[in-house]
Order: C-alpha cells, then sequence, then structure tokens
C-alpha cells in the first residue's frame, strides 16, 4: 500500500513538545518528526540524520504519515522491506537496503525506549538478502612491508618524512581522512613521553560527542618532528589536498608490492582489525573509531567477519 502523495516534513511542523506528547495513537509523521528532534539533541552527524529522515519520509510513503505508529508491526514491516528491494522500481543497493534495516531498528528502539509502542517491530527484522561489503584490509605482513618502504624514504638521500608518518598514525589511531587533514601540530600532547597521544577535534558543537584523545608511539612523534622540518607546515599537518595522500599511500603500496590499493579506509579498517585481535574491548575501540552505539553494531560485524576471513 504505496501512498500517492506524502506531506513534505519541514522544522516548522516539529513543536519542541512533541516528543513528550507521543503514544501509540500519534501518527507516523509526528513520530518522525520528534525523531528528528531527538537526533539533533544526541549528536548525530548531519549526514546520518539527513539519510536516516530520508529513509523515514520512503516509510511514511509507503503507510502514509497519518497512519498511527501502533499499527506498524513486524509484518508491515517486512512489506515494506519487500516493496524496497523488488517493486518500488527504484534501485535499493545492499549497503542502502542496509541502512534502511539500521534506520529501522534505530527508530522503532527509540519509539520502544520511550513507551510509545508497547514492543519493538524492528527487533525481529534482519539484515537479510545484503551481501556485506567488507573493506580491504592489510595481512600483518603487508603492513610490515608496508612500514618498511616508508621508513627506507625518511633516510633516503631525498628523504622525506610524510609516507611514514601518514601510514604510521593511520595505523596507530585508525582516524578518517577528514579528521587527519584537520590536524595541527598543537594536537600531539607529549606530556608523558612515554605514551604520547593526538587530539582527534571537531569544530561543529554538535559533533563534540566524536572528540577523542588517542594514543600514539613515541617513535610518530620523532617522524612528526622529521616532517614539520621538511615541509614547515604553516597550520596543519598535512597542508595539501587529500587526493595527493591518496597518491601517496596508493604508490607506497606499489612499492611495498601489495596487491589492490592502500587507502585511508583499508588502513583504518587495519588498524581496528588490529586492536580487536589484541583483545581491546568493544566500547574503547568504539570510542577510538568514533562511532555511534548505532553504527557500531555494523562495524563489529564487519570486524568478527574480517577476523574470520584472515583467521
Amino acid at each position: 500500500m504505496v501512498v500517492d502523495q506524502i506531506t513534505l516534513l519541514t522544522e516548522s511542523d516539529a513543536p519542541v513538545s512533541e516528543r513528550e506528547a507521543l503514544n501509540s495513537n500519534s501518527t507516523l509523521m509526528e513520530a518522525v518528526l520528534a525523531y528528528r528532534e531527538h537526533m539533533q539533541e544526541v549528536g548525530f552527524s548531519d549526514h546520518t540524520i539527513k539519510a536516516f529522515f530520508g529513509d523515514l519520509r520512503l516509510l511514511q510513503n509507503f503507510f502514509g504519515p497519518e497512519t498511527p505508529v501502533h499499527e506498524i508491526g513486524t509484518q508491515e514491516l517486512n512489506q515494506f522491506l519487500y516493496w524496497l528491494q523488488y517493486e518500488r522500481g527504484v534501485p535499493c543497493s545492499p549497503k542502502s537496503y542496509a541502512r534502511r534495516v539500521t534506520t529501522l531498528k534505530s527508530f522503532f528502539g527509540w519509539l520502544t525506549s520511550i513507551r510509545v509502542t508497547p514492543f519493538d517491530p524492528a527487533a525481529a527484522v534482519l539484515h537479510h538478502r545484503v551481501v556485506m561489503q567488507l573493506p580491504p584490509v592489510l595481512t600483518d605482513d603487508e603492513v610490515d612491508r608496508l612500514l618498511g618502504v616508508t621508513e627506507t624514504l625518511t633516510t633516503a638521500s631525498k628523504s622525506d618524512a610524510r609516507p611514514h608518518l601518514l601510514v604510521n598514525l593511520l595505523l596507530q589511531t585508525g582516524i578518517k581522512k577528514a579528521e587527519c587533514m584537520r590536524l595541527t601540530p598543537a594536537d600531539f600532547e607529549r606530556i608523558d613521553p612515554d605514551q604520547p597521544t593526538v587530539l582527534i577535534r571537531y569544530q561543529d558543537p554538535r559533533l563534540l560527542h566524536k572528540e577523542r584523545r588517542l594514543e600514539i608511539s613515541p617513535e610518530l612523534l620523532n617522524t612528526l618532528a622529521q616532517h614539520l622540518e621538511q615541509y614547515q607546515p604553516a597550520e596543519y599537518i598535512f597542508e595539501c589536498t587529500p587526493r595527493n595522500l591518496e597518491y601517496v599511500l596508493t604508490d607506497v603500496g606499489k612499492m611495498a608490492k601489495i596487491p589492490g590499493s592502500v587507502s585511508f579506509e583499508g588502513l583504518r579498517w587495519t588498524c581496528a582489525l588490529r586492536d580487536y585481535r589484541d583483545g581491546l574491548s568493544d566500547e574503547k575501540l568504539r570510542s577510538k573509531m568514533g562511532l555511534s552505539k548505532v553504527t557500531w553494531r555494523e562495524a563489529l560485524n564487519k570486524l568478527e567477519k574480517l577476523n574470520a576471513g584472515q583467521s
């Protein structure tokens, strides 16, 4: 049952007290607006809010925005997911499908947590018919070869510390590309010479919960000092484009004879997998990766599959 027209939701449609007034007879549109308010308050990223809100628009398009939330059960949600895959007439990639299942679980889980619904209809919905795309990760031997190449570059006749700094930084911290590009010399703390750290900062107040201080090796600070002396950056550690750093990773990957391409994403997940195998607790690893509890579920699933694939 697809509704031909859907009422477009705007910020003015969502009074501040709407969440408090929700009950099992509330409409789907009212619940979605309240959930968007909740996501903003708890600090979901703008990207996640936009994606989840778009998924919930599709849910309203299927059931109708005035449908009471208590009328939507597990069977109805499975019908909605079947429509997305086979009847909507628009391609639904495995990645989009998986995210939409996550959206349903997050949305209805929240409604259950605030007692709008007596049970969670999305709890029994499975991420079926989706082939999870696992990120590329390096083996221990490939990591050793890669670091061997970058270390050699620091002592060559025309030495360049940037590749060794970049690869080491990503393997030790698992930070994202955007986080890497924002680093400044002041973010590296040397108070304890045996255990220096780097601060991963965010300017957006709504993303302050993603800020974290990560441990790095003392040797990394030595490489950083060499890099700063060579490049003399005015503000950021890497004063080049992200694409230039991607070329650096590609080039050293080829020099190390690593199949495929070495990338930010691959080194991030290599770091996470190594920490996972070393027994770092789920909560500490989630925090280190800067993930929310919702996205951590999928990340942990990937790590378990990656670990099984390399063991």
